[in-house]
Formats: C-alpha cells, structure tokens, sequence
C-alpha cells in the first residue's frame, strides 16, 4: 500500500521577508559607505602627501633663489667656495623644478596639477634666464679665480714698487742728481698708484672698468719704459740714465718686482671681458631672483590653495561616515523588530501545536487497545503529517497481521512435513558414514605407499646433484688444464723468440770475430813489415824491432783468440738451433695436448648437461611424488572431515526434527500474539 500524499500550499510573503530584504539593503548601503569611505581616505591621503611635497618644493625654490643670487654675487667677486655652493643651489633647484615639472618616480609624486599651469610658466621663464646667467659664471670660474689671484698680488706687489721708489727719490735727491731725474721717480710713484687702481676698478665691474682697464694697460706700459730709461736712458722719452750706484741697485730691484706687473697685463686685458660678463651675469641673477622669488612664492601660495580647497573630498567622508553609522542604527531596529515579531509568531504556532497534539492523542488511545479499524484525522497543523504517518503504519500492520495469521498455518502444515523429511535424513547420514570411514583407510595405504615412492625419488635426487657437481668439478679442472697449456705455449714460444734473438745475436759476434781476424791478419802483417824496416835499419831499428815482434805475438794471440771464439760462437749457434727446433716440437705437442683436453672438456660439458637434465627429470619426479603425497593426505583430511561432517549432519537432523517441532510451537504461540488484534471485516464480493 503507498502512502498517501498530502497537499502543501506554498507560504504567503510575511512580514519576515520584507524585514529580511530590507536588512540585505542596509547591509549593502553600509558595505558601500564603507568601500567609499576608505577609498576617500585613501585618496586625500595620497592627495595630502602631494600637496606637502609641492609646497615643499616650491618653497624650496623660493630659498634656492635668494641662494643662488648671494653665491653669484660672491662668485663674481672672487670666492671659490661660492663657486661650488652656486652650483649646489643651481643643480638643487634644477632637480625640484623637474619634480614639479615631470614628477618624482621615487616617491609616486606626479607632475604639478593643470590648475597652476599659468604660475608654473612663469616661473620656468624666470628660471630659464636665470640659469642662463649661473652657467655664465661657473662658465667662467677659472677666469674669474685666476683674475682675482692676479689682483690679489698686484696690490701686494705695487706697494713694494712705491716704497722702493721713495727710496730711489730720496736717494737721487741725496746725492744731487738733476731734478728731472726726481721727477721722473715721484711720477713713477703716481703711475703705480694709478695702476693698483684700475685694477681695482676693473674688478669692481662698475661702468668705467672698461676704462679703467685701458687705462691700466696704458699705466703699465709707461711705467716699464720709464723704468727701463732709467735704467739704461730713453732720449725718445726724455728720460736720462741714473748713475748714482744705490738708486740703480734699487732700480734692479724694482725692474725685478715690476716683471709680474708687466706679465700680468696681457691677462688682465685679455680676461677683463668675460670678467665683465660674469659681473653683468651677477647683476642680472640678483634682478632676475627677486622676480623668481614671487612667482615661486605665487606657486608655493596656488599649492596650498590647492590643498585647502580639498574640504569638500573631507565633507564626503564625513557624509558616507554618517551613511555606514546610519546603516548599521537602521540594522539594529530592523532586527530587534524582527525578532520581536518572530517570538510572538513563535508563541501562537507552539500554542496550536499543543492543541493538534492533544487531539492526535486522543484519538490514538483505541489503537493503543489494539483496535486496527480506528483511522486517525489528518489536519493543516504540522501533527496533519503525523497523522498521516500514523493511518499509514495502522494500514501496514493490518496487513502484517493478516499475513502472520495465514503463514502460521502455512507452517504447521508444512512442519509435519519436514519432521517425515528429517528422519530419512538421519538414516542416509548413517549409511554414508560407514562409506566415507571405509574409503578413509584406502586412501590412508595409498599414501603410505606414496610416500615411500617420494623418499626414494629424493635420495636419487641427491645422487643426481653430486653427479652434477663432479662433472662441473671436472670440466673446471679441464678448463684450468687448458689454460695452463696456454700459458705453457706462450712461455715456450716466447722463450723461443728469445732464443732465436740469441742465435741472431751469436752471430753478429761472429762478424765481430771475423772482423777483429782480419785485424789482427793485417796487424802480424804490418808487423813483419816493420821488423824488416827494422833489420834494414841495422843498429838504429834495433829498439823499434822489438816494438814490432811483441805486435807480431799480440797479434798471433788475438788470432788464436778469435778463433777460439769462433769455435764457441758455431757451437752457440748449433746448439740455439737445436733449442728453436726443440721448442717448436714442444710447442706442437703442447698445441696437441691442448686440444686434446678441449675435446675432454666438451665431452664433460656434455656429461654436465646429461646429468643436470638427470637431475631436473628426479627433482621433478620427487616434487610430483611429495605433491601426490601432499594431496593425499588432504584427501585423507577430507574424508575425515566428511566422515566428522556426515556425523554432524546425522546428529542435526535429529536436532532438526527437535527444531522443527519447536518451529510447531512457536506458529501456534504467534497465532495467539496476533489475535488480540482486530481487524476490519473483509469486504463481500459484490
């Protein structure tokens, strides 16, 4: 029977829902005010630190101006170190006019803003002119130092001419010399005032340093040929020799002061314009900063309007700070509302459910009796699914409860039926156990016999195996005898090689041998020669004869000798040759004997593989014979085990018809079980 369906009608959009959609609202409004809020953050920070660094660099720019107008000024007059701070502050605000200008990658600062586009050009023209001017005077550093050093000695050297001059004055005045003379002097006085200066005046850089460096050329020129005159007399200048021996030794002295004058003009006139470049080049840095230094000001002052104006990015925060606050109060009260109507609604349903179980449990009380024909209501309140559950399992058990009364008659008929079965069982079971033990005792002598077969099979297996190992033993020893005729073969043939070398060598010996007769033929011969020289000689060769018969003995004796070795060396030969004869022989032999045993290693090797098959062929017949052995002792077990399980299966048939009966019992106990139950009447056919 299947269980009946009940109908669910779909819920109704409540309250709860409309609460649940206006919480996932406010939820997404709060996480927006938040994302906002942070991304707002972040970008008036990031804007912030770009504001401090602008205005930072700008008002950098402002100082480096007023820098760069006192080490200019300071440099024109000669300072090396103003050199060197010049271009510190020009290089310093080169590189933060380019943070300005094209940004600084290392700190992420980008380029200035469109908005101080105007202030930003103004001061770019400015500082254009006014690094044109600065790279004027670094330009000329150099010039400048070198001009200055130049100066410097000059005023040191022309107060040294003038105090020498008052003593050549005063000298010529002493010793009476013509007044033009003394004149000439206290003018020389005048000139060197003159030259000190315009050199001055050409360093000042004011409007007559022009003229007064003409003027210094001038001075210096008169000077020297007034001097020189003085000196050695000038008729074309009107200027007389001195001769009065102290004023000329001064003179010297000053012709020797005055050669640094005289070299310095060429320079000074030569340098003296750029000099009043770079003191025009001064001028127009210290005009050209005031200028910088408001237009820097007016960019430092458009920065932090720039900064100021950004309060209305910070109004924004403030509003989507208030948004997330207003978002999460909202949350609140939606929930707390909600929860609130939750528990109310809660209250209502566990009080109808209460209601729905007192009335499922009143009408459950019959069947607790056992009466099967009750049917339980089913209603819309969560025990209508109870209910349902119930009428569903109250239909269940009337049908198990049919069934178990139509099988409890089933199996009382069919008990005594197999009650018949059992004991003819337990009769065959007998009989089949005096079989089973009387094959028992068969297959018990079979393996007896068995066995025995397998004990003999391994004894010859063993047999076997030592044929096997004598054999390998064998052909071994014929291997290493063959090895050893090898060896013995090499020996012999190298030992005849050596031999052979011998008889080679014996007979170069008997060359030698020949060749020290033939020596020592000649020798007797020139010998006798001489003994004749020596008899014809009379008296006087009668020394030199005796000279000449000991070469003749030594002579015969070399010859006697080498004869001797002669000898030797053909019995050497003849007895090497019949070596090399004899090894070769042996050599043959050994060849001979050395195949012979190969031949005898072959047949082991044949008698090895004979008596391994021999020894496979019994092992295998002993692993057969132990595995026939093997499997009839299993046979044996398992007879036992049948005759063991025959007996057990006589013994539970009789435990089987006591089963059986019992089985009778307990149908006719579930019979009664059942029939407390009551059933509905079973509908008439129509």
């Amino acid at each position: 029977m299947n269980k009946p369906a009940t109908s669910v009608t779909p819920p109704p959009v409540t309250q709860r829902t409309r609460s649940s959609a206006q919480i996932t609202v406010l939820f997404v409004v709060l996480i927006l005010s938040i994302i906002l809020l942070f991304a707002n953050f972040a970008y008036l920070n990031t804007q912030s630190n770009h504001d401090k660094q602008y205005i930072g660099h700008a008002g950098e720019l402002r100082v480096l101006s007023q820098r760069i107008a006192k080490n200019a000024t300071e440099a024109a007059a000669g300072k090396a170190l103003a050199f060197k701070l010049l271009s510190d502050a020009r290089n310093d605000f080169e590189r933060r006019w380019s943070y300005l200008r094209e940004g600084d990658k290392s700190t992420g600062l980008p380029a200035a803003p469109v908005a101080v586009r105007d202030e930003m050009e103004a001061v770019r023209q400015d500082w254009e002119n006014l690094r044109k001017n600065t790279d004027t005077i670094l330009a000329s550093e150099q010039t400048v130092l070198s001009l200055h050093q130049v100066a410097a000695t000059l005023a040191e050297t022309v107060p040294q001419l003038q105090v020498e001059y008052e003593k050549v004055v005063e000298i010529l005045l002493q010793s009476g010399a013509p007044a033009n003379q003394v004149v000439v002097a206290q003018r020389q006085l005048l000139l060197a005032e003159r030259i000190l200066g315009s050199v001055n005046t050409v360093l000042a850089g004011d409007d007559t340093a022009a003229q007064a460096a003409d003027a210094f050329g001038r001075d210096a020129s008169r000077f020297g040929q007034v001097l020189e005159g003085m000196l050695g007399g000038n008729p074309a200048i009107q200027v007389t020799r001195v001769e009065d021996a102290d004023a000329r030794a001064r003179l010297a002295e000053i012709a020797e002061l005055f050669q640094f004058v005289a070299g310095s003009v060429d320079e000074i006139l030569e340098t003296s314009p750029e000099l009043f470049r770079v003191r025009e080049a001064a001028s127009n840095i210290f005009s050209l900063s005031q200028t910088l230094l408001d237009e820097a000001s007016h960019l430092a002052n458009s920065f932090e309007n720039l900064a100021s104006g950004r309060t209305l990015d910070t109004v924004g925060g403030y509003v989507l700070g208030l948004l997330a606050l207003a978002s999460i109060i909202l949350i609140g009260l939606v929930m707390v509302r909600t929860t609130h109507r939750q528990l109310q609604e809660t209250a209502e349903k566990n009080e109808r459910n209460q209601q729905a179980i007192m009335r499922l449990l009143d009408e459950i009380e019959e069947l607790a009796d056992g009466d099967l024909t009750v049917t339980v209501s089913v209603t819309e309140d969560f025990t209508g699914a109870i209910a349902d559950s119930i009428n569903y399992s109250v239909d269940q058990l009337r049908d198990l409860v049919a069934t178990i009364n139509h099988s409890a008659e089933q199996v009382a008929a069919a008990v005594q039926d197999t009650q018949n079965t059992a004991r003819q069982l337990a009769k065959a079971s007998e009989h089949q156990a005096e079989q089973i033990s009387e094959a028992s005792l068969a297959v018990g002598d079979m393996v007896e016999s068995i066995d025995r077969v397998s004990a003999h099979a391994y004894e010859s297996a063993k047999v076997a195996e030592r044929s096997v190992a004598i054999a390998n033993k064998g052909n071994e020893v014929v291997h290493n005898t063959i090895n050893g005729m090898d060896n013995i073969r090499e020996q012999i043939q190298d030992t005849a090689k050596r031999i052979k070398r011998l008889g080679e060598s014996s007979q170069e010996i008997g060359d030698i041998v020949s060749l020290i007769d033939d020596i020592a033929d000649q020798t007797n011969i020139l010998a006798l020669n001489a003994a004749i020289q020596a008899s014809l000689a009379g008296e006087a060769g009668r020394g030199f004869a005796v000279v000449a018969d000991e070469v003749q003995r030594l002579a015969e004796r070399s010859s006697s000798a080498t004869r001797q070795i002669e000898a030797l060396v053909r019995t050497i030969q003849a007895d090497t040759n019949e070596a090399v004869i004899s090894m070769e022989q042996t050599t043959a032999e050994v060849v001979r004997g050395a195949r012979l045993a190969q031949d005898a290693g072959v047949a082991l090797a044949e008698i090895e593989g004979v008596s391994q098959n021999l020894a496979e062929l019994i092992h295998s017949i002993s692993d057969a014979a132990q595995l026939q052995t093997s499997s009839a002792g299993q046979i044996s077990h398992t007879m036992a085990v049948i005759q063991q399980i025959t007996a057990q299966t006589s013994a539970g048939s009789g435990a089987t018809a006591d089963s059986i009966r019992h089985l009778a019992r307990m149908a006719s106990e579930m019979r009664r079980s059942v029939s407390g139950f009551t059933l509905p009447a079973p509908a008439e056919p129509r």
